[in-house]
């Protein structure tokens, strides 16, 4: 299944560029850029960040809220609680762990 979804997306990065519409190619053009990154995903099982980066948003949110936390043990654990504490993020299985 990856080396269809690595052969697709390859195609498609390949056409966009040549893409009479001056925004697809233009947008083609960055994709092309970023081609070795966009294909990296199949290559690494789908593995992404997106989690970590969800988390550390939270987390400044929080952190531009309250201002100044004079306790570091305050802080933590109002990083904890607003990111949902230790529970694992999912609940359910993904489609690598199947």
């Amino acid at each position: 299944m990856a080396e269809q979804g690595t052969g697709l997306v390859a195609e498609i990065l390949d056409s966009f560029p040549s893409c009479r519409i001056p925004e697809i190619a233009r947008l083609g053009r960055t994709l092309r850029r970023w081609r070795a990154v966009i294909l990296a995903y199949f290559d690494t099982d789908g593995a992404s960040n997106g989690p970590t980066e969800a988390v550390n948003g939270v987390i400044e949110t929080m952190r531009r809220v309250a201002r100044r936390f004079h306790n570091f043990e305050n802080y933590r654990l109002r990083a904890l609680l607003a990111a949902g504490g230790h529970s694992p993020w999912r609940k359910t299985l993904t489609h690598t762990q199947l």
